[in-house]
């Protein structure tokens, strides 16, 4: 069952999620969420504060970091604006130091920041928009790892949450470089998953599906014709939930996998 959350609209008292020993799902835990400062990376660190852990979101813009950041804040949370390019490995780890010192730990992190250029023949894109698609939406989950493993190993383990996508999936046209990036961050998962299992660390994918964020929309035609096909237009609230659902699984628990609320596209 994936735990309800209160709180994720920054107006609601945050009750947490009970454990069976009383306390929050996530209390006394520390994540770290990029690309938090809009559609599901701010979903997600709002959940993970309303069920007790304390919070960093980082990515290139201050302003919408810090608007989820007072959200938190306003709703009783923990939170700590950590501005960070996912793309700039010094700027990673920078930011894991920063977390590390404020928190005293790492336990969760969602590799979620990300571009999605989309709706082109893959050979339209210039090389230009190639390479900075897969430079955020590849290497960047590369970099998050890189800067914070060590960190979760230090803290005895923990989770690493890699925000995938159905579009890599698919057999279909017009998925340009996001759905080779996502491909890509797809076997990273699997690679990652084999290489820190025995280092305490779980790492797995969460597929969102079509969800109603400013990189991807939609408008009401494509809504319908997703709907038409047998998807569902999520909220990046219904996408916290799933990820809030990982984040709570042991780490010793599945490793490698795929949690997906995409309809048609797995």
């Amino acid at each position: 069952m994936i735990p309800s959350v209160a709180g994720l609209d920054g107006n609601t008292a945050l009750d947490g999620n009970t454990a069976l020993d009383g306390k929050t799902a996530l209390d006394g835990r520390t994540a770290l969420v990029t690309g938090g400062g809009t559609g599901i990376g701010a979903a997600i660190a709002k959940a993970f504060a309303a069920a007790g852990a304390s919070v960093a979101v980082t990515g290139r813009r201050p302003e919408p970091l810090a608007e989820t950041v007072t959200r938190i804040e306003s709703a009783g949370g923990t939170a700590l604006v950590v501005p960070a390019d996912v793309t700039d490995l010094d700027a990673m780890n920078s930011a894991v130091t920063q977390v590390t010192e404020t928190f005293g730990r790492l336990d969760i992190v969602v590799a979620n920041a990300g571009v999605a250029p989309i709706g082109r023949p893959v050979l339209d894109y210039e090389p230009g928009e190639w390479r900075e698609t897969l430079d955020i939406d590849l290497t960047g989950v590369w970099t998050t790892a890189k800067a914070t493993v060590p960190a979760l190993v230090e803290a005895g383990g923990g989770t690493f949450i890699i925000v995938g996508s159905g579009l890599a999936r698919v057999n279909g046209p017009n998925g340009g470089p996001y759905a080779v990036a996502k491909a890509g961050a797809g076997a990273l998962t699997r690679l990652l998953a084999a290489e820190l299992r025995e280092r305490g660390i779980a790492v797995n994918e969460l597929v969102p599906g079509p969800t109603r964020t400013p990189a991807m929309g939609p408008d009401e035609e494509e809504e319908r014709r997703w709907q038409q096909a047998g998807e569902w237009y999520k909220e990046p609230e219904d996408v916290a939930r799933l990820a809030l659902y990982i984040a709570t699984l042991p780490t010793r628990g599945p490793t490698g996998q795929v949690f997906s609320l995409a309809g048609r596209l797995l």
